[in-house]
């Protein structure tokens, strides 16, 4: 059930998905990411200029550009949570999820920023509405960098990255046919943070298995940048940048592809981790990083 009045907030009603109850029946941040996209599609197709509708009757690409989050309270995988998504100016919307348990729970706040990309294998079709006008751009460039040298790999260790994955995207990453949408990059941030624990030797499956400690996130932001396209290598780098008393560490990935011999940043994130106590009576408390676990996480650069 959705309600709805032009230029105001939209209600959608909905279940996170089963795959995000990865360990014991908690969801991880990027269902988070999915229910709040889903909420924001929601408030375009109840004014009638659904994804669909604005790539086949306008020639545009409906396309997240940016999503942050901030989330104060676990999802269940039974909750029903209410997205409630309120329109901002320039494409921008701020939404708030909450679940009801012995009262109203706000379990995520989220500001999102959206986009109406030119599409070149559409024809241009009618013109947008008034309204929309506004949020259109043309395919993003990116921020262009450094010389990307022989290997690309070395120059991002060189500036500094704590941990560099080459990757290449798959057509099940991108959106119209040819780009990397932002719901690529929120499954992205969540694998290099596995890869880079393992890398650490502190890898999920260790600290559940030895402590009962599960990774925890308490705010995250994905942003594009520029357009990364279907087959083309990414190298994905991880850094931890901050420990914060000794319960959270900070850290950020960067996304980066190479145009005319040059490193090209097409998204940035950051991310906010912990751990949560998984069994006994501790379970779903925040557990206290003893000087091993973040000399792992740091490489001994605190």
């Amino acid at each position: 059930m959705t309600t709805a009045v032009e230029n105001a907030s939209v209600t959608l009603s909905a279940r996170p998905g089963f795959e995000g109850a990865n360990i014991r029946t908690w969801i991880g941040f990027k269902h988070f990411a999915y229910l709040v996209e889903q909420g924001v599609l929601q408030w375009f197709r109840e004014r009638g200029h659904g994804p669909g509708q604005l790539y086949h009757q306008h020639g545009v690409g409906l396309s997240i550009r940016d999503c942050s989050l901030l989330l104060p309270a676990v999802l269940d995988v039974d909750d029903t949570a209410t997205v409630v998504v309120t329109p901002a100016a320039n494409g921008r919307f701020a939404v708030r999820m909450g679940v009801r348990r012995d009262a109203d729970v706000t379990v995520c706040r989220a500001r999102v920023r959206v986009a109406l990309v030119r599409e070149a294998d559409v024809p241009q079709g009618a013109p947008l509405p008034a309204e929309l006008a506004g949020l259109v751009e043309e395919p993003a460039a990116g921020e262009p960098g450094a010389p990307a040298g022989a290997d690309p790999a070395d120059e991002l260790r060189a500036a500094g990255a704590g941990f560099v994955w080459q990757w290449r995207v798959p057509y099940f990453y991108c959106q119209y046919s040819q780009r990397m949408q932002h719901s690529g990059y929120v499954r992205l941030l969540e694998e290099v943070v596995d890869r880079y624990l393992a890398d650490r030797g502190v890898s999920v499956g260790r600290m559940l298995r030895e402590r009962g400690w599960i990774p925890v996130v308490s705010r995250a932001r994905v942003e594009v940048l520029g357009d990364a396209h279907l087959d083309e290598p990414v190298w994905v780098t991880f850094t931890v940048t901050d420990v914060l008393k000794d319960v959270t560490y900070d850290a950020r990935m960067d996304c980066h592809v190479v145009r005319d011999g040059r490193l090209v940043r097409v998204a940035t994130a950051s991310i906010l981790h912990g751990y949560a106590v998984s069994r006994g009576p501790e379970a779903g408390r925040l557990a206290t990083l003893d000087g091993d676990t973040v000399a792992a996480l740091t490489g001994g650069r605190r």
